[in-house]
Protein backbone atom coordinates (compact mmCIF):
# COMPACT_ATOMS: atom_id res chain seq x y z
CA UNK A 1 0.00 0.00 0.00
CA UNK A 2 2.74 2.64 1.07
CA UNK A 3 4.62 1.41 -1.81
CA UNK A 4 1.05 2.32 -4.20
CA UNK A 5 1.34 5.71 -2.49
CA UNK A 6 4.23 6.61 -3.61
CA UNK A 7 3.90 5.06 -7.15
CA UNK A 8 0.98 7.27 -7.49
CA UNK A 9 2.47 10.33 -5.58
CA UNK A 10 5.89 10.55 -7.90
CA UNK A 11 3.45 10.01 -11.33
CA UNK A 12 1.47 12.89 -9.92
CA UNK A 13 4.17 15.02 -9.33
CA UNK A 14 5.59 14.00 -12.70
CA UNK A 15 2.66 15.11 -14.56
CA UNK A 16 2.32 18.76 -12.71
CA UNK A 17 6.20 19.10 -13.75
CA UNK A 18 5.77 18.56 -17.58
CA UNK A 19 2.49 20.79 -17.35
CA UNK A 20 3.98 23.83 -15.73
CA UNK A 21 4.47 26.35 -18.87
CA UNK A 22 8.09 27.61 -19.61
CA UNK A 23 9.02 30.97 -20.28
CA UNK A 24 10.38 33.31 -23.22
CA UNK A 25 11.92 36.01 -23.13
CA UNK A 26 10.77 38.03 -25.98
CA UNK A 27 11.96 41.62 -27.61
CA UNK A 28 9.09 43.31 -28.87
CA UNK A 29 9.31 46.55 -31.48
CA UNK A 30 7.49 49.62 -29.54
CA UNK A 31 4.84 49.41 -31.68
CA UNK A 32 3.65 46.21 -31.15
CA UNK A 33 3.34 46.49 -27.76
CA UNK A 34 -0.28 46.65 -27.66
CA UNK A 35 -0.89 43.29 -29.47
CA UNK A 36 1.52 41.57 -27.97
CA UNK A 37 0.09 41.59 -24.42
CA UNK A 38 -3.31 40.95 -25.70
CA UNK A 39 -1.20 38.04 -27.33
CA UNK A 40 0.83 37.07 -24.69
CA UNK A 41 -2.21 36.18 -21.98
CA UNK A 42 -4.05 34.51 -24.69
CA UNK A 43 -0.85 32.65 -24.96
CA UNK A 44 -0.50 31.86 -21.49
CA UNK A 45 -3.87 30.77 -20.94
CA UNK A 46 -3.81 29.02 -24.25
CA UNK A 47 -0.46 26.57 -23.75
CA UNK A 48 0.71 27.31 -20.18
CA UNK A 49 3.57 29.37 -21.05
CA UNK A 50 4.75 32.98 -20.04
CA UNK A 51 6.55 35.09 -22.55
CA UNK A 52 8.19 37.83 -20.69
CA UNK A 53 8.21 41.07 -23.13
CA UNK A 54 10.35 43.70 -23.22
CA UNK A 55 9.78 46.71 -25.30
CA UNK A 56 12.14 49.66 -27.38
CA UNK A 57 13.38 50.68 -30.33
CA UNK A 58 14.57 47.74 -33.03
CA UNK A 59 17.93 49.18 -33.86
CA UNK A 60 18.70 49.04 -30.10
CA UNK A 61 17.58 45.56 -29.99
CA UNK A 62 20.03 44.32 -32.77
CA UNK A 63 22.93 45.93 -31.01
CA UNK A 64 21.64 44.62 -27.60
CA UNK A 65 21.30 40.85 -29.61
CA UNK A 66 25.31 41.07 -30.90
CA UNK A 67 26.16 41.85 -27.59
CA UNK A 68 24.58 38.68 -25.55
CA UNK A 69 21.53 39.96 -24.52
CA UNK A 70 19.34 36.70 -23.30
CA UNK A 71 16.31 37.66 -25.73
CA UNK A 72 15.26 33.97 -27.14
CA UNK A 73 12.91 35.68 -29.93
CA UNK A 74 12.52 38.87 -31.91
CA UNK A 75 9.83 40.50 -32.73
CA UNK A 76 11.37 43.46 -34.92
CA UNK A 77 9.54 46.37 -36.73
CA UNK A 78 11.02 45.80 -40.19
CA UNK A 79 12.22 42.82 -41.93
CA UNK A 80 16.05 43.80 -42.19
CA UNK A 81 17.07 43.62 -38.87
CA UNK A 82 15.87 40.03 -38.37
CA UNK A 83 16.92 39.11 -41.97
CA UNK A 84 20.47 40.43 -40.53
CA UNK A 85 20.85 38.55 -37.10
CA UNK A 86 20.37 35.61 -39.32
CA UNK A 87 22.59 35.70 -41.52
CA UNK A 88 25.20 36.60 -38.64
CA UNK A 89 24.45 33.22 -36.86
CA UNK A 90 22.12 35.19 -33.93
CA UNK A 91 19.17 33.45 -35.08
CA UNK A 92 17.52 29.72 -36.21
CA UNK A 93 17.82 29.90 -39.70
CA UNK A 94 14.38 29.29 -41.70
CA UNK A 95 12.77 30.46 -38.36
CA UNK A 96 12.30 33.87 -39.57
CA UNK A 97 8.46 35.28 -40.75
CA UNK A 98 6.48 38.65 -41.36
CA UNK A 99 4.08 38.36 -38.56
CA UNK A 100 2.63 41.59 -38.95
CA UNK A 101 2.67 44.64 -41.39
CA UNK A 102 2.79 48.20 -39.90
CA UNK A 103 1.15 51.36 -41.26
CA UNK A 104 1.56 55.06 -40.45
CA UNK A 105 -0.36 57.74 -39.10
CA UNK A 106 0.53 61.29 -38.22
CA UNK A 107 -1.66 62.10 -34.68
CA UNK A 108 -2.33 64.80 -32.38
CA UNK A 109 -4.15 64.18 -29.20
CA UNK A 110 -5.84 67.42 -30.02
CA UNK A 111 -9.33 66.55 -31.60
CA UNK A 112 -9.29 68.57 -35.36
CA UNK A 113 -5.92 69.75 -35.22
CA UNK A 114 -4.75 67.05 -38.11
CA UNK A 115 -7.42 66.93 -41.24
CA UNK A 116 -8.07 63.43 -42.91
CA UNK A 117 -5.76 64.39 -45.57
CA UNK A 118 -2.91 65.63 -44.10
CA UNK A 119 -2.89 69.36 -45.13
CA UNK A 120 -1.28 70.64 -42.31
CA UNK A 121 2.00 69.62 -43.05
CA UNK A 122 1.69 72.13 -45.97
CA UNK A 123 -0.52 74.48 -44.25
CA UNK A 124 2.00 74.68 -41.33
CA UNK A 125 1.58 76.55 -37.94
CA UNK A 126 2.95 74.06 -35.53
CA UNK A 127 5.97 74.11 -33.53
CA UNK A 128 6.97 70.65 -33.40
CA UNK A 129 6.68 67.39 -35.44
CA UNK A 130 7.76 64.39 -33.51
CA UNK A 131 8.46 60.82 -35.09
CA UNK A 132 10.79 58.22 -34.04
CA UNK A 133 14.70 58.27 -34.75
CA UNK A 134 15.03 57.22 -38.17
CA UNK A 135 18.28 55.48 -37.57
CA UNK A 136 17.18 53.12 -34.67
CA UNK A 137 13.05 53.09 -35.11
CA UNK A 138 11.48 51.90 -38.80
CA UNK A 139 8.54 54.01 -38.33
CA UNK A 140 10.84 57.12 -38.09
CA UNK A 141 12.58 55.85 -41.11
CA UNK A 142 8.93 55.44 -43.01
CA UNK A 143 7.99 59.11 -41.40
CA UNK A 144 11.64 60.58 -43.40
CA UNK A 145 10.41 58.81 -46.08
CA UNK A 146 6.92 60.18 -46.62
CA UNK A 147 7.85 63.53 -45.97
CA UNK A 148 10.71 63.68 -48.63
CA UNK A 149 7.85 62.32 -51.08
CA UNK A 150 5.59 65.15 -50.29
CA UNK A 151 9.32 67.40 -50.74
CA UNK A 152 8.80 68.72 -47.15
CA UNK A 153 11.73 67.35 -45.43
CA UNK A 154 13.98 70.41 -45.95
CA UNK A 155 10.92 72.60 -44.51
CA UNK A 156 10.02 70.85 -41.55
CA UNK A 157 13.14 69.15 -40.52
CA UNK A 158 14.03 72.25 -37.74
CA UNK A 159 10.88 71.47 -36.32
CA UNK A 160 11.77 67.39 -35.44
CA UNK A 161 11.63 66.19 -32.08
CA UNK A 162 12.91 62.71 -31.73
CA UNK A 163 11.74 59.84 -30.16
CA UNK A 164 14.11 56.76 -29.02
CA UNK A 165 11.59 54.39 -30.20
CA UNK A 166 7.51 54.59 -31.05
CA UNK A 167 6.19 54.72 -27.78
CA UNK A 168 8.26 57.32 -26.62
CA UNK A 169 7.23 59.60 -30.02
CA UNK A 170 3.73 58.73 -28.49
CA UNK A 171 4.56 60.42 -25.28
CA UNK A 172 6.00 63.40 -26.90
CA UNK A 173 2.42 63.88 -28.62
CA UNK A 174 0.30 62.73 -26.04
CA UNK A 175 1.65 65.54 -23.32
CA UNK A 176 1.89 68.51 -25.97
CA UNK A 177 5.67 68.35 -26.05
CA UNK A 178 4.73 68.20 -29.33
CA UNK A 179 1.45 68.95 -31.39
CA UNK A 180 1.58 66.42 -33.67
CA UNK A 181 3.72 63.84 -35.36
CA UNK A 182 3.98 59.96 -37.15
CA UNK A 183 3.39 57.08 -34.91
CA UNK A 184 2.38 53.65 -35.56
CA UNK A 185 -1.70 53.03 -36.30
CA UNK A 186 -1.11 50.28 -34.11
CA UNK A 187 -1.30 52.96 -31.12
CA UNK A 188 -3.96 54.94 -31.74
CA UNK A 189 -6.10 52.61 -32.90
CA UNK A 190 -8.68 49.83 -31.98
CA UNK A 191 -11.14 47.58 -33.80
CA UNK A 192 -10.82 50.35 -36.49
CA UNK A 193 -12.28 53.65 -34.69
CA UNK A 194 -9.75 55.92 -33.49
CA UNK A 195 -9.15 55.93 -30.01
CA UNK A 196 -8.83 59.75 -29.41
CA UNK A 197 -7.38 63.10 -30.70
CA UNK A 198 -7.37 63.39 -34.76
CA UNK A 199 -5.03 61.52 -37.73
CA UNK A 200 -4.09 61.16 -41.10
CA UNK A 201 -3.89 58.04 -42.30
CA UNK A 202 -0.46 58.03 -44.18
CA UNK A 203 -1.70 56.65 -47.86
CA UNK A 204 0.91 53.32 -47.81
CA UNK A 205 1.93 54.58 -51.97
CA UNK A 206 4.11 57.13 -49.86
CA UNK A 207 6.33 54.95 -47.74
CA UNK A 208 7.63 51.27 -48.33
CA UNK A 209 5.59 48.76 -46.61
CA UNK A 210 6.61 48.08 -42.86
CA UNK A 211 7.57 44.27 -42.70
CA UNK A 212 7.45 43.43 -39.56
CA UNK A 213 9.22 39.94 -38.77
CA UNK A 214 9.87 37.47 -36.46
CA UNK A 215 12.88 35.08 -35.36
CA UNK A 216 13.97 32.86 -33.20
CA UNK A 217 17.29 33.63 -31.38
CA UNK A 218 19.83 30.78 -31.25
CA UNK A 219 19.43 31.48 -27.40
CA UNK A 220 16.15 30.07 -27.80
CA UNK A 221 16.89 27.00 -29.41
CA UNK A 222 15.47 24.36 -27.65
CA UNK A 223 12.84 26.21 -25.06
CA UNK A 224 9.36 24.80 -26.33
CA UNK A 225 7.88 28.60 -25.19
CA UNK A 226 9.75 30.31 -28.00
CA UNK A 227 8.46 27.91 -30.60
CA UNK A 228 5.30 27.93 -29.00
CA UNK A 229 5.18 31.62 -29.30
CA UNK A 230 6.21 31.86 -32.98
CA UNK A 231 3.73 29.36 -33.69
CA UNK A 232 0.96 30.68 -31.78
CA UNK A 233 1.55 34.30 -33.39
CA UNK A 234 0.35 32.32 -36.64
CA UNK A 235 -3.08 31.20 -34.95
CA UNK A 236 -6.37 32.61 -36.28
CA UNK A 237 -6.53 34.11 -32.87
CA UNK A 238 -3.80 35.97 -32.45
CA UNK A 239 -4.19 37.66 -36.36
CA UNK A 240 -7.58 38.84 -35.24
CA UNK A 241 -5.88 40.58 -32.17
CA UNK A 242 -3.24 41.82 -34.60
CA UNK A 243 -6.07 42.94 -37.44
CA UNK A 244 -7.97 44.39 -34.59
CA UNK A 245 -4.93 47.56 -34.27
CA UNK A 246 -4.75 48.07 -37.68
CA UNK A 247 -1.94 46.00 -39.27
CA UNK A 248 -2.05 43.66 -42.22
CA UNK A 249 -0.13 40.69 -43.43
Amino acid sequence: MIIRYLTLSIALFSLSFETIGATVQVAVASNFAGPMEAIAAAFEKDTGHRAAIATGATGKFYTQIQNAAPFEVLLAADDTTPTKIEAEGLAVPGSRFTYAVGKLVLWSATPGLVDEDGKILKQGGFGHLALANPKTAPYGAAAVEVLKQLGLFQTLAPKFVQGENIAQTQQFIATGNAPLGFIAKSQVLRDGELTGGSAWMVPEKLYEPIRQDAVLLVKGKGNSAAAALLDYLKTDLARRIIQSFGYGF
